[in-house]
């Protein structure tokens, strides 16, 4: 023992034993024929610091380890196979690469089959490469225990287990422990000696390491020889450390704290033994290896003090104000059978996985109880523990979650003015202001009820999300807002001429081809208001932004010019940041959402119909900026909702350990945190009285001579890509992406990708012309949308020889505005559009006809085309023709985006499914390859 302060012993099992509670136990052939075998190759590498020069960065490597290697090992492994000479070599092979070599080599296709799921759960699991060429794998970093089930079916498959060196053995084990033998001496103190074994025989004088968390290896030379197993216990940090260590001894004086404190919980954490029979040890009942445990065999666990507390945990939670007025602080009161439960001690013990808390009157808290669960997921979700330096507290944003904490608890007991502000966001605020003076428009009541929700988050300095289905008016109820604030804020300051006098003005940001709609809209609605809609050359050449912002109530600017000039922007004072069209900041990597985040304003509203196209993290993204707080970290929000929410569509796809019923949980607690700042109404609630929209796809045959020439090319790009792999799709993205435009570009025009096809009859303009003559006939106005510039030119023709008049647009040109106000007040009765330069910024209610020449994956960029004329203001039922050339990819198109339709509905209505990006699946469906 020390001479003074903390027992040697005491030192020594610090962070596996502790008085004041107790630790949970974890729970966690030949190729035939004369293919060339495969093998693993197991070597113990050592990590050395490698230096490129005196002024150049110094890095980590591996080099092979040895007996007197000091340094930190690890166990790798790297695919072989047989050499000239007998023996394996890597033969230039790599985990990622095998796929493209198996005619080249002989290899067996179900080997290498193994070998790319190998490398795919290393990667998924922590797991990593090292050096830069991919061909060893770090085992220790190998975070599933799903590694075992792999190894052995690499023994059915007849992959060779190999080492490295002279005599190398290697040996794949059924089960490691670590145990702790036991004895008492004469004097009465007790030694504890670690013991190490896999498969029954005593590892000794060896190196040891962990894979992950559920297994064990040991390296002993010569030879090399090395062992590994799954792990009998979770092989924590702390007990490899106490594996690795010399023998404990606790002194006689200190015997019984040592049984009575310490004892209770070593046997959660590792098997006691007492070899010698010396102390009266009851023979320990193994646990099953961390994370798989196997089917059929009952757990059971050492013996523990009988004096648990078997009561209901009564749970009493607090929300008070602090210094920071954006954070609560959580408290947390917890009585057990009439006990008082420190709340410190109970997180300590909850955040680090113990099973049982001991009490100040010895009795024992089971921590396994379903309260106890949720408690520790809606704290993790409040914030990260690490962050936490004052206790628990929750952003005021968190609107839901502490919802979910006043259901949890038997009592619940908020600051009073955030529970105002909490009722007032899921509710209809109680004294929503009338439609401000100054505004012109006539509201409809979902109108002036998301004015209100929108007034009411800017008085209290909160940011939402606009999320009105596209044509039910978010400008004007956003301009409603900054007329309301204008008027509010010159009643709270000094008297002046003007009611706007000496305001900070608002800024807009939207896409460039919407910046003027701004303008004209405001003077439409708001005539009051002063607006500045600014390019770079006039803050360039004539005005600089502080001048134009004390001159006008709004500033009005495109997305590039924000990024571009954000130094004069952040300069600015803004009374509010507005951003049009918010899927343009949904990419939280980009420019123009690090500006919006970053703008220091103390109010901000994103304004979109589509606030996910694609996935939910471009969803987080919008939040981010305008709410930030209601969720804590891209990280966090990964692993919350966009990992559990992988695949949704296919259950049995989903990540290991998460079912679809949790995942269905999942996407309803997603709900929940976003609805109190997100307001999404839809036509078909809140504007019955739109006309009826006919949508309709219209299937076309191609040509003979058209079917067989992209039959060939389809047929030529099936071959190209039939070697990829899901694991290559990253790499191959671009490949797999030309092939598909091909295709799609074939399916319309072949002459669109080589002009020697021009004149080969084509089906679909052939559809398109017959189709407009009965609409123009009848005195009807058309919308045609495509996605190939190249493919309206087509239709220019067309239209041009069939006599019929038509206006043009895509995003090169350049006169925008009065392109579209010549087609809204002439009488030309067709209106070509690219979907790009269409998706946004139009109001095209003067046509009742919309004809998508070429169907995309994505329904929101199709939706946003149709719903250029089927918004308010329409009088005439508006039809939708999506013209299909049959038997083509344009057929799985519209499968893909048939399941991909419901994206929206998972999250901001209540029914649908969440979608993800195109994966590689879904392109491989789309090319017709083998999945």
């Amino acid at each position: 023992m020390s001479s003074g302060g903390e027992s040697d012993w005491k030192r020594a099992l610090r962070g596996l034993a502790r008085a004041d509670d107790v630790a949970e136990t974890s729970s966690a052939a030949p190729a035939e024929g004369r293919r060339t075998p495969l093998g693993v190759q197991f070597e113990v590498r050592e990590v050395v610091r490698r230096g490129s020069g005196r002024w150049q960065h110094t890095s980590n490597t591996t080099v092979a380890a040895t007996a007197e290697s000091a340094g930190e090992l690890k166990l790798t492994a790297r695919p072989v196979m047989p050499g000239r000479a007998g023996n394996w070599v890597g033969a230039n092979l790599a985990w990622a690469g095998l796929q493209y070599q198996v005619h080249q080599l002989g290899l067996d296709g179900e080997q290498v089959r193994w070998f790319t799921d190998f490398a795919a759960l290393a990667r998924a699991s922590s797991g990593s490469f090292l050096g830069q060429d991919g061909v060893r794998i770090a085992l220790d970093d190998f975070g599933s225990a799903l590694l075992w089930p792999l190894l052995d079916e690499a023994r059915e498959l007849g992959v060779a287990f190999v080492g490295a060196g002279r005599e190398p053995v290697v040996r794949v084990g059924e089960r490691g422990v670590v145990q702790l033998d036991a004895t008492a001496n004469e004097a009465g103190a007790v030694m504890l000696a670690p013991r190490v074994s896999i498969d029954g025989a005593e590892v000794t004088g060896q190196r040891l390491g962990a894979l992950g968390t559920h297994g064990l290896w040991a390296v002993e030379w010569p030879g090399p020889v090395v062992r590994l197993a799954p792990s009998a216990r979770e092989v924590t940090a702390e007990v490899l450390r106490l594996a690795a260590s010399a023998p404990i001894e606790v002194p006689a004086r200190e015997r019984a704290e040592f049984i009575a404190d310490y004892l209770p919980q070593l046997a959660l954490t590792v098997p006691l033994v007492s070899a010698d029979a010396s102390l009266g040890f009851p023979e320990p009942v193994e646990a099953p290896p961390a994370q798989t445990p196997p089917s059929g065999r009952p757990e059971g666990e050492p013996v523990l003090p009988e004096d648990f507390l078997d009561a209901v945990p009564e749970l009493e939670v607090t929300l008070v104000p602090t210094d920071d007025r954006d954070w609560l602080e959580l408290g947390f009161a917890v009585r057990v059978d009439g006990r008082e439960v420190p709340f410190s001690s109970l997180f300590e013990a909850l955040a680090g996985g113990r099973k049982s808390l001991r009490l100040v009157d010895g009795s024992y808290l089971r921590l396994n109880q379903p309260v106890f669960a949720k408690l520790m997921d809606l704290i993790a979700e409040a914030d990260t523990l690490r962050e936490w330096e004052a206790g628990p507290r929750i952003h005021r944003t968190q609107v839901a979650l502490w919802s979910d904490f006043e259901d949890l608890a038997d009592a619940s007991h908020a600051a009073v003015e955030w529970r105002e502000q909490v009722a007032a966001l899921t509710d209809a605020p109680a004294d929503a202001p009338p439609a401000p003076d100054g505004l012109t428009a006539e509201l409809r009541p979902y109108q002036l009820a998301g004015f209100a929700w929108l007034a009411y988050l800017y008085e209290h300095g909160l940011g939402g999300v606009l999320a009105d289905d596209m044509g039910l008016g978010k400008t004007v109820q956003t301009l409603a807002l900054i007329v309301h604030s204008r008027g509010a804020e010159a009643r709270r300051g000094p008297t002046g001429s003007s009611p706007s006098a000496g305001l900070d003005p608002w800024l807009v940001v939207a896409p460039a081809s919407v910046v003027g709609n701004w303008g004209a809209e405001a003077a439409r609605f708001a005539p009051g208001l002063r607006v500045a809609s600014v390019t770079r050359s006039q803050l360039r050449e004539k005005q600089k932004l502080a001048q134009l912002a004390a001159e006008n109530d709004v500033i009005v600017m495109s997305y590039n010019l924000f990024r571009l000039d954000f130094d004069d922007v952040e300069d600015q004072r803004w009374a509010g940041l507005v951003l049009d069209e918010a899927q343009f900041v949904k990419n939280h990597r980009s420019r123009a959402h690090e500006c919006a985040k970053a703008l220091d304003v103390p109010f901000k509203l994103a304004i979109t119909g589509t606030p996910l196209e694609n996935n939910v993290l471009e969803l987080w993204a919008i939040l981010d900026i305008v709410a930030p707080g209601l969720f804590p970290s891209i990280r966090r929000f990964t692993e919350q909702y966009v990992r559990p929410l992988s695949h949704v569509r296919e259950p049995d796809a989903l990540p290991a350990g998460i079912s679809h019923a949790d995942a269905q949980r999942v996407i309803a607690r997603l709900r929940r945190r976003v609805r109190p700042f997100l307001l999404r109404r839809t036509k078909a609630v809140v504007a019955p009285e739109l006309p009826e929209k006919q949508e309709q796809v219209l299937r076309v045959e191609l040509s003979p001579k058209h079917r067989r020439i992209y039959e060939q090319f389809l047929q030529r790009e099936r071959q190209k890509l039939l070697g990829l792999v899901k694991e290559e799709f990253d790499r191959q993205r671009f490949i797999l992406f030309r092939s598909l435009t091909l295709l799609r570009m074939l399916a319309l025009d072949p002459a669109l990708i080589d002009e020697e096809y021009q004149g080969i009859p084509n089906a679909k303009l052939d559809a398109l012309l017959e189709q407009l003559d009965d609409v123009v006939a009848e005195g009807h106005r058309a919308l045609v949308f495509s996605q190939f510039t190249s493919f309206l030119a087509r239709v220019e023709e067309r239209l041009g020889e069939a006599g019929i008049a038509y206006d043009y647009l895509d995003g090169s040109t350049a006169n925008r505005p009065e392109v579209i106000a010549r087609f809204k007040t002439g009488t030309a009765p067709v209106f070509l559009i690219s979907l790009k330069a269409g998706g946004f910024g139009l109001n095209l209610t003067e046509a009742d006809y919309v004809f998508l020449l070429d169907p995309w994956w994505n329904p929101a960029s199709e939706a946003q085309a149709v719903d250029r004329t089927h918004r308010i203001g329409q009088s005439a039922a508006v039809n939708v023709y999506r013209i299909v050339a049959d038997g083509t990819i344009e057929d799985k198109v519209m499968k893909l985006r048939d399941e991909k339709s419901e994206l929206f509905d998972q999250v901001l209505d209540d029914d649908g499914v969440f979608s993800n990006t195109l994966t590689s699946d879904d392109l491989r469906g789309l090319l017709e390859l083998p999945r």
